[in-house]
């Protein structure tokens, strides 16, 4: 599938710096299964999900896994150089894999030294930017000092515009967040308030939760020219039993299962059998959605706006039709909807 076909054209102004406060008072684009745009806001969620539905967030959580820091000299005449890691996947207790930037100015056997106390050595590359990087701190410890030296790894398209503050470790963070392991947050759940959850409980809208680790992909552009030939990175998943049987039991209550995020419907259609029957799930997935796919578990999504030519908008392009997805994105940018992390939502009905 040709990847030209999901390109649009976004004023740079759309692209949200900051989130709205309060977190559910941001907008809501309702796009309904005949193409209907309803306008609304993220408050208003409880209203156009229905009793006996099902919400399934992602409850990872994302670390500082950003790193400054300096490759040391090699050699007595050689000079120290910046370097800039993001962490993506922990190897061993002691051991991270990592893109580096700029990584040709690295080779394995390379000592760093990262923020004030962090030491390391190059072990290996992976790809042409990716190595992995073995710290002299090993479990909690590596953590600790992670948490002190590390930034949040805000998206490019935020990160580029604005150095990272004190307010993004907690505005890119969701209030469900509880499992460390993420390089970007699963930005869905960003919307939600603890009265926005008060009004889906009193609605009797369901909750559940699961695990997936945002990973590098979340960064990386489709630079292929067909779909077919990209690949997407694996990310670590997981799904309890209990969570499994409870949304199994919503569909056959004639319920809905409304997926927080592209994280939490890609885990769900991965752990989702032929015959839609949701198991429990825990592993690595590298699950790539794009038109043509067979829905097996997910009725409704809530999701950010997406970038144009991305894995995220081919897979919103894929549950609620191509031409419906990008008369709702025109219709958004003409409405000045706000665009990507910290932005507006869209909540998606699946077409068939």
């Amino acid at each position: 599938m040709d990847v030209s076909g999901f390109d649009f054209e976004l004023p740079e102004s759309l692209i949200a710096l900051r989130p709205v406060a309060p977190r559910d008072a941001a907008r809501l684009l309702v796009v309904h299964k005949n193409g209907r745009l309803q306008h609304a806001n993220i408050r208003d969620l409880a209203d156009v999900l229905s009793q006996g539905d099902a919400l399934v967030t992602n409850d990872t959580k994302v670390i500082p896994a950003r790193l400054r820091g300096q490759r040391l000299p090699r050699g007595e005449q050689a000079l120290p150089a910046k370097i800039e890691l993001l962490l993506h996947r922990r190897i061993a207790p002691d051991t991270w894999r990592a893109f580096a930037r700029p990584a040709r100015k690295l080779v394995a056997g390379d000592s760093l030294r990262l923020g004030h106390s962090l030491e390391a050595k190059v072990l290996c590359p992976v790809g042409s930017s990716e190595f992995d990087i073995a710290f002299t701190l090993s479990g909690p410890a590596l953590d600790g000092a992670v948490a002190v030296e590390g930034e949040m790894p805000l998206p490019p398209y935020i990160a580029g515009k604005r150095k990272t503050d004190a307010r993004d470790a907690s505005d890119y963070q969701t209030l469900f967040a509880r499992a460390p392991g993420s390089v970007a947050a699963p930005t869905a759940g960003l919307h939600f308030t603890p009265e926005l959850l008060a009004r889906l409980d009193t609605a009797g809208i369901s909750r559940e939760t699961l695990t997936l680790h945002v990973g590098p992909g979340t960064f990386l552009p489709v630079t292929a020219s067909d779909t077919s030939a990209h690949k997407m990175h694996a990310e670590w998943a997981t799904l309890g039993a209990a969570t499994a049987a409870h949304l199994n039991d919503v569909h056959a209550a004639g319920g809905r299962i409304a997926a927080v995020g592209t994280t939490s419907l890609r885990t769900l259609e991965t752990a989702a059998g032929q015959d839609g029957r949701i198991e429990a799930f825990e592993g690595e997935t590298d699950i790539f959605i794009t038109p043509g796919y067979r829905f097996k578990a997910v009725d409704v999504l809530l999701t950010n706006f997406h970038l144009p030519r991305s894995t995220l908008f081919m897979l919103v392009c894929a549950f609620a039709g191509t031409e419906v997805m990008r008369a709702a994105y025109a219709q958004a940018i003409r409405e000045q909807y706000r665009f990507y992390s910290y932005g507006d939502a869209c909540l998606l009905f699946r077409a068939k």
